[in-house]
């Protein structure tokens, strides 16, 4: 007969395993002996090692029990049932690691690959890292809020990037988001897009577009918060320009 500590060597587990077997009802506690020691059987030890054996092959302690007490038929179509049910979860896992490896700085978990394209177009223009992350959020909550006009977007934000003109004020932008909001370059730059906005204010769909800092960027730079404030402030008198000159050319009634 064997103690606990020898019983439990005999299977290769530890004291505390043997006891939570006997928690959860896999192995049966043997009564206690004159000195107050449990003593376990052989036949106790060659189902601690089966139960062992199966708990190391990935069966739940739930099912142990029952194929402990299953009849070779039973336990075959039991093991394939665990098997597939073991290949499911290692699926699962193999998509994930997939996922992982693909994460880049967890662009991909988040953003269609149409759009990480883009953010990786950015990188390779120059844009800032900086840039490109605030880039990535105003994704993010596109697609949370308005994600039906994601694939128009899409299409947008690369035909910008295929005009030069476009893609030297984009990168123009971003490379003064540290200017002093007042730094003259910053007046020419303001110039140079109020022009490009008067260029392609009749296309709505680059109009769109052509918001070259949006006020979720903006929040980033005071200097950004002024181009976004002049544009605004100009394509507003433009606006009401034309509405007076409307006006002045409707004929006298009466």
């Amino acid at each position: 007969m064997l103690t606990i500590s020898q019983f439990a060597a005999t299977a290769g587990v530890t004291v505390r395993t043997v006891r939570h077997y006997h928690h959860v009802g896999l192995l049966p506690e043997p009564e206690r002996d004159a000195s107050g020691y449990r003593r376990y059987s052989a036949q106790a030890a060659v189902d601690l090692i089966r139960i062992r054996t199966l708990a190391d092959a990935g069966v739940p302690l739930a099912r142990i029990d029952a194929l402990l007490h299953a009849q070779p038929a039973e336990f075959a179509a039991a093991v394939t049932d665990i098997d597939a049910e073991l290949q499911r979860k290692i699926d699962q896992l193999t998509e994930y690691r997939r996922r992982i490896s693909q994460l880049d700085s967890g662009e991909r978990l988040v953003l269609p690959p149409e759009v990480v394209a883009i953010l990786n177009r950015m990188r390779s223009l120059g844009v800032s890292e900086r840039r490109v992350l605030l880039e990535r959020d105003s994704w993010i909550l596109m697609q949370a809020l308005n994600p039906q006009v994601m694939p128009q977007r899409i299409r947008d934000k690369n035909a910008g990037f295929d005009d030069p003109e476009t893609t030297r004020l984009y990168l123009a932008c971003d490379q003064s988001v540290d200017w002093d909001p007042y730094d003259p370059r910053l007046d020419r730059l303001i110039d140079d897009l109020d022009a490009w906005e008067i260029k392609h204010e009749r296309d709505s769909s680059r109009g769109e577009y052509l918001k070259l800092v949006s006020s979720r960027i903006s929040e980033a730079s005071p200097a950004w918060q002024r181009i976004v404030d002049a544009l605004a402030h100009r394509a507003e008198r433009r606006r009401t320009a034309g509405h007076d000159k409307t006006h002045d050319r409707r004929p006298p009634r009466g």
